[in-house]
């Protein structure tokens, strides 16, 4: 079974294929019954609708490719629950030969462009690919039937205007959050970037600027004469009420989702074609702060200046589909969401720090941020982190506003890098009809089985404990819920949902059941958008051999890690560790074939056999070995993780290594010590770095300059290649990887021995001359050994 090309149909991807019938023998899988979706995965073939969805009356599901229809009586039966649903008069026409676009066999996901022709982007009418040669059109401008015409009806073209698609008249809300008390160089790259970004927006995009050091300046956009600020005091930890007040706004009724919005008129945040002007004149005007006394910190208020940013985007009702976006170059060191105080002779915390509770400023500041992303949460907003800094900024401390808002958090070295002018310009690029390539406000609720239930779900989303028959008892991760809110989300973001089989279960082996996702959310046309997944499976017996061939051993990798992650909030890495051995112990000896006792007989079929593997590696990994990172960069390595999909989670948790030498074209290797050779060049791909290794030989002679050498072509082309290649990584992914070229025994050669299995170590025997890893780390094969004995006692 191809489950990277049935991802590529449905956008989900399972860890378990076929599903027991029973709640007791889905327990005894070990890993649990889960699937990582990616609710806005680009597809070769979209069809877009622009009318309403029909909606189960009992259940809520969309109408889908495995409901049931009766033509001549124009009546559907929900495959959910059974219930019988009549067709509206728009559906007429259908029959047979003649079905609407949601009921076609191919198209088991379909996204709606909801409230007619608003903010529409693409015609009413979807041609079809050359395999099927045919058009849907419109029928009395709802129902989708098949038309043998390829021309749009005058009608339908009436509802478009002249560049074939428009949004609502206001676009979404930045609010840019700027450090001032950045160094000169730092400071003056950060402001040539926002330069060029405030240039590059739409003109119905609003924005807003605020500034802050041991101040928070916010920037009267509005007023022309001069420019004008309101300043709050950095140590006081303000209420919205005091805030709206201070400001001198007045918040008109809260809007929601699909409803236009009432953005009051003031002048601290603007459309751009009103103030471009002014903040383009006002990010240049801004300055560093007054130089650091010696021996101190800068003064930053940071959590204080997040707190009037959301206090002015409520007062200014400019919710949904609003930014703030934190560019900060160190730790706050004063007001709420403090992380350590302004003098130097007082360290940053530790991972050790905040396990033995020597981090004074820790839990109070991740409250702090807790409050903040209950509020961001509620009304719709997302939190940004770009934190440019050698030292560390508080990240694991905002880590809660930024991931529950699905923010993007960023950790780079300075302003001045590429990651940064890259991560950045790309998330402000746009797409083929010029709007923001971004959505906002989104919810994600599922409708399964009565035979379902739903547990929770671990990703950049947050629970609306909204509830229904199938909602679990069993809490897992962002539980308690069939529906769940995002702030923001990409073609990229994954979530994990989880569920378990019903007690009272009584379907029979070789029935279907069936999950369907439905995710509602605003374009960046701001235009209401729907997109419907319907999926289905089999229910079989315990022991059939369709579990086992439907067993994805990839995707249950993805999950585990994110468990694992999840684990780490509440035990130390030690018992985390400890949880992942003993789930994989059950599960080798579920899954292993052998006699007892003998661990020489132990074997794993090849849907199993890489399993083990991603284990060993997953637990020697950045997310649960904390060692060498801070709290900051562990924030964000997992963070990053929890919204990834399958691919990419692995990358992180077993890095791809490729060997480029003049045998031949470059070939994948083992993550082992064993790789490692002075004659040639190694390309090591862990998702948050990209290391390009030169052997000890190629080395030398790449300093001798051969590879500038006429009669050494082939020199320079085995050079150039793994370049290439790294460019290419760097280019595709955000954020952006740091690329490190380093020589075999150079000290930045740590960024690959430490992911390396240590086949070979010091107190190993070994030929002289070969490669060994300094670690006490046990090997893969040792690993592997030691499984098998225990695996086989059970």
């Amino acid at each position: 079974m191809d489950f990277v090309e049935l991802e590529a149909i449905e956008g989900l991807r399972w860890s378990w294929n076929s599903w027991p019938v029973s709640k007791t023998e889905s327990n005894n899988l070990v890993i649990p019954l889960s699937i990582m979706q990616t609710p806005l995965m680009k597809f070769n073939e979209l069809p877009l609708l622009s009318y309403d969805p029909l909606i189960c009356s009992r259940c809520g599901s969309v109408l889908n490719p495995y409901a049931r229809v009766d033509y001549p009586s124009r009546i559907w039966v929900c495959p959910f629950c059974y219930q019988k649903n009549s067709f509206p008069r728009s559906y007429a026409e259908i029959g047979e030969n003649n079905i609407p676009a949601e009921l076609f066999p191919t198209y088991s996901t379909v996204e709606y462009l909801l409230g007619g022709h608003q903010g529409l982007v693409t015609p009413p009418t979807l041609r079809m690919n050359s395999n099927h040669n045919h058009t849907w059109g419109t029928s009395n401008g709802l129902g989708l039937t098949k038309s043998n015409s390829s021309s749009f009806s005058s009608s339908s073209l009436s509802s478009l205007d002249q560049r074939g698609g428009r949004g609502f008249g206001i676009g979404p809300v930045f609010v840019f959050v700027v450090d001032a008390s950045s160094s000169l160089d730092e400071l003056q790259a950060l402001k040539n970037e926002l330069l060029l970004i405030v240039a590059q927006l739409p003109e119905n995009a609003m924005v807003g600027l605020i500034v802050f050091d041991s101040m928070v300046r916010v920037y009267d956009l509005g007023f022309t004469e001069c420019l004008r600020v309101v300043v709050f005091q950095g140590e006081r930890k303000l209420s919205t009420t005091q805030i709206i007040d201070l400001l001198g706004i007045h918040p008109p009724v809260r809007q929601h989702l699909g409803k236009s919005q009432g953005v009051q008129k003031h002048g601290f945040v603007l459309p751009v074609s009103e103030c471009e002007f002014n903040i383009t004149t006002a990010i240049e005007e801004i300055h560093q702060s007054s130089p650091l006394t010696p021996g101190h910190r800068s003064p930053r208020c940071t959590g204080a200046a997040i707190l009037v940013a959301v206090g002015l985007l409520e007062g200014c009702s400019a919710t949904t589909g609003s930014h703030i976006m934190v560019f900060t170059s160190g730790p706050t060191t004063m007001g709420p969401g403090m992380v350590v105080s302004q003098d130097l002779n007082q360290s940053i915390r530790t991972h050790r720090d905040i396990n033995t509770g020597l981090a004074p400023f820790y839990w109070k500041s991740c409250e702090f941020y807790k409050q903040i992303s209950e509020k961001l949460t509620d009304l719709s907003m997302v939190l940004d982190l770009f934190a440019c800094s050698l030292d560390q900024v508080g990240a694991t401390e905002m880590r809660a506003a930024v991931e529950r808002s699905g923010g993007f958090m960023m950790l780079a070295e300075s302003f001045e890098s590429d990651q940064f002018r890259k991560c950045l310009r790309h998330i402000f690029s746009r797409d083929e009809e010029g709007f923001l390539n971004m959505c906002f406000d989104a919810t994600i609720e599922i409708i399964t089985t009565k035979d379902v239930k739903i547990c929770g779900a671990i990703g950049p989303c947050v629970s609306l404990r909204k509830k229904n028959y199938s909602v679990s008892d069993k809490e897992i991760g962002e539980g308690g819920t069939n529906i769940w809110k995002l702030g923001t989300m990409t073609d990229k973001t994954c979530i994990a949902f989880f569920f378990q089989v019903s007690e009272e279960q009584k379907a029979q082996p070789g029935t279907a059941f069936f999950i369907q996702f439905i995710t509602k959310y605003r374009h960046g046309n701001m235009g209401i958008r729907k997109r419907v997944t319907s999926a289905a499976r089999r229910w079989v017996g315990g022991s059939a051999p369709e579990i086992t061939a439907g067993f994805d051993q990839e995707t249950a990798a993805a999950v585990m890690a994110r468990l694992a992650v999840h684990e780490t909030e509440k035990n130390f890495p030690r018992e985390v560790v400890r949880w992942l051995d003993k789930e994989l112990i059950s599960f080798a000896s579920k899954f292993g074939d052998y006699i007892s006792e003998d661990p020489s007989s132990f074997r794993l079929s090849s849907n199993f056999s890489l399993y083990p593997q991603f284990m060993y590696h997953l637990r020697r990994s950045q997310f649960i070995d904390v060692f060498n990172s801070s709290p900051d960069e562990t924030a964000f390595f997992q963070l990053m993780l929890t919204r990834e999909g399958v691919v990419g989670s692995l990358i992180m948790i077993q890095p791809t290594l490729s060997q480029y030498s003049f045998d031949g074209p470059p070939i994948p290797v083992l993550l082992d010590v064993c790789s490692l050779s002075p004659d040639v060049i190694l390309l090591f791909d862990s998702y948050f770095y990209v290391v390009i290794h030169y052997g000890s030989k190629i080395a030398q002679w790449k300093k001798l300059g051969y590879d500038r050498d006429p009669n050494h072509e082939n020199f320079r082309k085995l050079l150039e290649a793994p370049e290439v290649e790294a460019e290419q990584l760097v280019a595709q992914r955000i954020p952006v990887p740091k690329l490190v070229r380093c020589e075999q025994h150079g000290s930045q050669a740590r960024f690959l021995l430490a992911k390396l299995n240590p086949s070979a170590t010091h107190k190993s025997s070994y030929v002289d001359g070969s490669e060994v890893i300094m670690t006490d780390d046990v090997s893969l094969q040792a690993f592997i050994e030691h499984l098998q004995e225990l695996a086989v006692q059970g």
